[in-house]
């Protein structure tokens, strides 16, 4: 992590760097950085818009739809592999005439 002692601000290149924007990340001097919310933030993500609660509430419900899909095509596909397994085996162990070659005869 770098010092705020040597960093510079991200609009003037000739003025020390006071604060870190809390969103970008970039060194910033006085005039270019305010706090708002708690957290120091510079006018460029200011003015950005701000996400809003309906679009994150959009976002975890496409993302919980989609990790269900995923899963269900994920279990779909083991059983399939199951099933095609359970084909490959002989159908005289299915119907048990394989298991009276291990009966003992007298």
């Amino acid at each position: 992590m770098s010092s705020l002692k040597v960093q510079r601000c991200f609009n003037h290149a000739n003025r020390e760097a006071v604060a870190r924007c809390a969103q970008c990340g970039n060194f910033f001097c006085r005039e270019c950085v305010t706090e708002h919310a708690g957290r120091m933030t510079c006018a460029r993500c200011l003015g950005r818009p701000a996400d809003t609660a309906r679009s994150f509430r959009f976002r975890s419900i496409l993302t919980g739809v989609m990790q269900l899909g995923i899963g269900l095509l994920i279990l779909w596909f083991c059983f399939f592999m199951a099933g095609r397994g359970l084909l490959l085996i002989p159908s005289s162990f299915h119907e048990g005439h394989i298991w009276r070659l291990f009966e003992e005869h007298p």
